[in-house]
């Protein structure tokens, strides 16, 4: 248990200085993480010790029911003292105005190229792209019927210079197979084409992501709606607060539980709305995967495909 304890201590510290202030953990595992530490100080006052420091507060997560937001501060073992020096946020800033985008006429492969060409050589894009990583753009099927939404670029996609290639996507390509599709039969993509800016490390690698701002979900949607204007699909499906947030305005929902698997209207389509694949990475349980798979087996029945007894028992508790 102590080497457990310390892999997390070791772990809260990396992500504290990164910048990261908050990590989403689930009740069950902050009840067991309290339940340990309280075990533990009362084995220590037995023995005379006095009881570990367990400064851990909690606060309820505006992102999501029924996970909770903590503070990224360690747990201190008795013997474990340190300090971490914190890392000056990125400072905001003021973006542009969005771009006009203007697409030429031709097939859509031609005009998906020539958006490629937009945001490549956008100045602002390419000003907030770090050296040696690169522009992400949607991919996929452009006679797609489904198109997924999600909000920026990670590590691996900034990286690769394709959208949902982490563990994340690796999960929604899952999903998308579940469906009874492949991932070459939808299109997916985000709305930011970078991955927003965190402090670096001094070896130059950046650690953790961010939620994007206002300002730069904004700057990029016109590169979207461009996307969805090529691609023409039946059906959005938005991943996740912050990309519902990017579609309607941050004021359109206290949280992302209150309009779940919703359907909304964004650029003439109909949205789906359902969390990210991440959430299920947080909280790997059939109640919170069966969240999202009743989500997508909306949007199975209103494109049309089929749905079997196997497919509609997916992730029931038993």
């Amino acid at each position: 248990m102590r080497a457990a304890l310390n892999a997390l201590t070791d772990e809260l510290k990396r992500l504290k200085a990164s910048g990261v202030k908050s990590v989403v953990v689930s009740e069950e595992s902050l009840a067991t993480l309290h339940k340990v530490v309280g075990t533990r100080a009362k084995a220590n006052g037995a023995k005379g010790n006095a009881p570990a420091e367990v400064p851990v507060k909690t606060e309820v997560a505006a992102k999501t029911p029924s996970t909770t937001s903590v503070p990224v501060v360690a747990y201190k073992a008795p013997t474990a003292k340190f300090t971490v020096k914190p890392i000056e946020p990125v400072p905001a800033e003021k973006f542009p105005s969005p771009p006009t985008v203007s697409l030429p006429p031709g097939d859509k492969q031609t005009r998906w190229n020539a958006l490629f060409q937009l945001v490549l050589n956008d100045p602002v894009c390419k000003a907030h792209v770090r050296p040696g990583k690169k522009l992400v753009l949607g991919v996929g099927n452009l006679d797609a019927r489904i198109f997924f939404c999600g909000e920026a670029p990670g590590a691996e996609e900034e990286e690769q210079g394709e959208p949902f290639v982490g563990p994340a996507g690796q999960l929604l390509t899952r999903m998308i197979l579940g469906m009874g599709l492949k991932r070459s039969d939808v299109y997916i993509g985000n709305i930011m084409n970078w991955r927003p800016e965190m402090p670096v490390a001094a070896g130059g690698a950046q650690y953790g992501n961010r939620p994007p701002t206002a300002g730069e979900l904004a700057y990029c949607l016109p590169y979207l709606k461009a996307q969805l204007e090529v691609v023409n699909p039946e059906i959005i499906v938005a991943l996740g607060s912050t990309a519902v947030q990017g579609l309607f305005g941050a004021g359109s929902f206290k949280t992302l539980g209150e309009i779940r698997s919703q359907w909304k209207l964004f650029a003439e389509k109909p949205v789906m709305v359902t969390y990210h694949p991440s959430y299920i990475l947080r909280n790997p349980t059939n109640r919170s995967k069966r969240a999202i798979w009743e989500d997508l087996l909306k949007v199975m029945e209103r494109a049309s495909l089929p749905i079997t007894d196997k497919q509609q028992n997916f992730f029931l508790e038993k």
